[in-house]
């Protein structure tokens, strides 16, 4: 069985392909757990379970599921201080990423606009560029403590992922021994979305600096659906020479969205991945 994760606050969530399990420690040291039942538009739908698809799907499902999670984290950390988040705050922040997002996109294009490049060197250029705001962002986020915290959480899903699929038993003495990194990433993932990018763009016509442009968002879903299927072929052919070079660069940005983590939070992750399991044997 192959599950994903994704760090919260003071928390892990780990997500197979029926269940969401969310495990938040407390400031009394308690571990709360929530689990919640799921079912994809892939499953209810099977046309959008077709190839490319199935990835644009998946790409607004992680997103709504990832916030939600999220808000459950917020939520579990507040409520000492009297403190409830909703789904008001939660529209706010999905309302920012969106916009974040779109600045991912068409701040690199207009940047790039004004270096007068045709061509491939265009889309290389505004590749490059979008590639120094990602990672001055990154660096960004590393420097605030807070985040820092979410980075280790981090790490600690992927030490465990990786220890799920390698076999080895689920307890911190083995799991801290593995590597922080892993091919499946969000990290990854964005990464493989700039040479999709890169591709997609350099085959569209050009019609002009506003056709262009509009290109940028109406084509981030066909770019996210190219991008999750080369995301599982990594993982389905990780130790091939080939996937190897197409997930080290995204491999080695994972050094700067995770950092190593401590061993109450490599204790959180493996509850949740053993729930995840139990829940799916």
């Amino acid at each position: 069985m192959a599950f994903g994760g994704q760090a919260l606050i003071e928390g892990v969530m780990m997500r197979s392909r029926r269940h969401m399990v969310m495990c938040v420690r407390k400031s009394s040291n308690e571990i709360v757990t929530s689990v919640e039942e799921i079912r994809s538009f892939c499953d209810k739908y099977r046309v959008l379970g077709l190839p490319f698809l199935r990835g644009m799907v998946a790409l607004f499902e992680t997103l709504y599921l990832g916030f939600k999670a999220l808000l459950f984290s917020a939520n579990a950390v507040a409520e000492e201080e009297g403190v409830k988040f909703t789904y008001k705050e939660l529209a706010v922040v999905v309302a920012l990423a969106a916009g974040l997002l779109s600045i991912f996109f068409v701040v690199p294009f207009l940047l790039t606009s004004l270096l007068n490049l045709t061509g491939a060197l265009f889309n290389i250029a505004e590749a490059l560029i979008r590639l120094a705001i990602f990672i001055f962002y990154l660096l960004l986020v590393g420097m605030w403590g807070e985040f820092r915290r979410v980075l280790q959480y981090h790490g600690a899903e992927h030490k465990t992922i990786n220890a799920y699929e390698a076999g080895a038993p689920l307890d911190v003495a083995n799991v801290k021994n593995y590597s922080r990194l892993h091919p499946r990433c969000g990290t990854s993932f964005l990464f493989i979305t700039v040479i999709v990018s890169i591709i997609l763009f350099s085959i569209m016509p050009d019609w002009g600096f506003a056709v262009r442009l509009s290109y940028r968002l109406l084509l981030i879903p066909v770019i996210g659906g190219v991008s999750y299927e080369l995301l599982r072929l990594s993982g389905r052919y990780r130790d091939s020479f080939v996937m190897r070079i197409v997930t080290w660069p995204g491999l080695v940005f994972q050094r700067l969205t995770t950092r190593e983590p401590s061993e109450d939070m490599i204790e959180v992750a493996i509850k949740a991945a053993e729930e995840t399991i139990k829940l799916n044997e």
